[in-house]
């Protein structure tokens, strides 16, 4: 895990310390709210429906056990002893007053974290795998990588006022576990030419008001050089990016106008003064960063090819069949800590499963763990031999819940409850998924299902790429619902496809209850859902929008 060297803990410092200084200046009277408004969102700080928010960022989604510990203290004596997750490796804060915002990012950076750039029309904290450097598909780790891209856009002069932020996802394995191809930049490392690490570049993807798929700009471009042409990209951004309408400034919007043939044109053009020079990287630079993610100090251990406690604890089974993943080390798992738990919304952890985890990563995973894009928790090195022990400790606080890429293990954002710009709650209607789906077996019977939900159509929950997708509405002051299916994330990712009218609150987990009723009756053996839905089609599903339909096929589900 890479850890601040004097210049990064320097500059968190004195961003702390002017912000202290511009907080008392608006509490005098000096700075307006509009004037405060820019200096704020650069610090991650929103004023919410409640009550402000602080996002706290963890770069490529890595926190330590000491990390956590202090975002559990922070939580306790300046929230209400919780945090929300979200799908970009940040912690929100939802209950925190502005006047103590410069004391927590004090308390942050002694730990070595921070707020800078998790707001605001700036390039946004970078994403990858949960499983970087220990998934089996790997081509190479990307954490340097993400790492060098973290440092070259903290504060970068000429992106702090961009039209609108630009969100990066960078992925190392064949199979793409970042929604790389819904971000604004996409960056895929594969073994490129002659065995070189390369990169396939992907702009102007994103979810939002307008879904679009990003599309490839450049292939096989050479890691080194990887930094001037992201620049020459943002560069053209900033120069041809709308800056009058908030809804259309957006990178992707911008590579639809000019067309992809025109905006590589002018990246091309504009990276043609940068190749070569300052920003070009440097095998010891790489290499100075990477020291940071070399292996940690595995033992010799012998694969284990079954669990013998799975044949007298039916639960671990479960568990072991949904929360562990494969480990490129041999005698190691990767394993998902649920924030999932039943009456638990999706993505919330509270300060004592945050010390919990710390406990257990201290435990059980070279004291680190990953924040996955499906707001979970992951110890990527546990010995095979230590799973059983793992799963009792972690049953104690909620963290082993066994549905980790079933119907439950849902991506909501705060929706309603706490976003002004939501239409519509996300929470309660996940409450209301998991009460109806409280049953193992049925979840297991199901099999795998992904299943997101958006409070509006910033699309925060990203219901766009859920194999069931929900969208909260307003019609006349009402919260109604927008069912859409198909969709999907990974390699193959697409945006699924709305299947009728919006459906009241009350009526959403009797339609979820409807379609999974059609899909049971015309699945095939041992056929997805989405297998399913791509054989059949959206027709078969749509009369479940009709009350007398979804009223109906509930019984036959739940």
């Amino acid at each position: 895990m890479y850890r601040y060297d004097p210049d990064d803990l320097a500059l968190i410092r004195e961003r702390a310390a002017q912000f202290r200084a511009q907080v008392g200046r608006w509490r005098s009277g000096v700075l307006s709210d509009d004037e405060f408004r820019p200096l704020r969102l650069q610090n991650g700080l929103y004023v919410q429906r409640h009550a402000p928010m602080l996002r706290v960022a963890a770069p490529y989604g890595m926190i330590s056990s000491v990390q956590l510990r202090r975002l559990a203290s922070i939580s306790r004596r300046y929230d209400r002893g919780y945090g929300h997750f979200t799908t970009r490796h940040n912690l929100q804060l939802n209950w925190v007053r502005i006047e103590d915002v410069p004391d927590i990012l004090d308390e942050l950076s002694e730990v070595e974290m921070h707020s800078i750039q998790t707001s605001g029309n700036c390039i946004r904290n970078v994403t990858t795998d949960p499983f970087a450097g220990i998934a089996p598909d790997e081509v190479m780790d990307p954490r340097p990588l993400a790492e060098i891209l973290r440092q070259w856009s903290t504060m970068h002069p000429e992106f702090a006022f961009l039209p609108r932020k630009i969100k990066i996802a960078i992925s190392g394995s064949a199979e793409d576990r970042t929604l790389g191809w819904y971000h604004d930049i996409g960056l895929r490392l594969d073994s490129g030419d002659r065995g070189q690490a390369a990169f396939s570049v992907l702009v102007g993807g994103g979810l939002g008001r307008t879904p679009l798929r990003g599309q490839i700009i450049e292939q096989h471009l050479p890691w080194r050089h990887i930094l001037s042409y992201l620049e020459a990209v943002v560069r053209v951004f900033n120069l041809h990016g709308r800056r009058d309408n908030p809804y259309k400034a957006r990178l992707k919007i911008l590579v639809q106008r000019l067309g992809l043939a025109e905006f590589s044109r002018q990246v091309k053009a504009e990276w043609a003064h940068l190749k070569d020079g300052s920003a070009t990287l440097t095998e010891d630079r790489y290499q100075r960063i990477a020291a940071h993610f070399r292996p940690p100090a595995y033992r010799t251990l012998a694969p284990q090819a079954a669990q013998p406690a799975a044949q007298t604890h039916p639960d671990f089974a479960r568990w072991l069949a949904r929360s562990v993943h494969a480990h490129k080390m041999p005698g190691y798992a990767a394993v998902t800590l649920s924030l999932k738990a039943p009456g638990q919304a999706p993505g919330d952890i509270t300060a004592e499963q945050m010390e919990s985890v710390a406990a257990l990563a201290d435990a059980f995973s070279f004291g680190e763990a990953r924040i996955a894009h499906e707001q979970n928790l992951v110890l990527a090195d546990v010995e095979q031999g230590r799973l059983f022990e793992l799963w009792q400790a972690a049953q104690k606080d909620a963290l082993a819940t066994p549905s980790v890429g079933l119907l439950t293990d849902m991506i909501c954002c705060p929706g309603g409850d706490f976003c002004d710009l939501a239409n519509a709650r996300s929470t309660a209607i996940a409450h209301a998924i998991q009460t109806r789906f409280a049953d193992l077996e049925t979840l297991f019977d199901l099999g795998e299902i992904s299943l997101n939900i958006s409070g509006c159509v910033n699309a925060c929950g990203h219901h766009h790429v859920g194999n069931i997708g929900i969208l909260g509405v307003d019609r006349q002051g009402e919260e109604f619902y927008q069912i859409t299916l198909g969709g999907r994330q990974g390699s193959a990712a697409r945006i699924g496809k709305v299947i009728g009218p919006a459906v009241p609150a009350a009526r959403v987990a009797d339609v979820v209850s409807g379609i999974l009723a059609v899909y049971r009756r015309e699945r095939r053996a041992r056929e997805s859902f989405l297998q399913t839905f791509e054989r059949i089609g959206s027709a078969p599903f749509k009369p479940c929008l009709r009350a007398n339909g979804a009223t109906q096929r509930a019984g036959a589900v739940a």
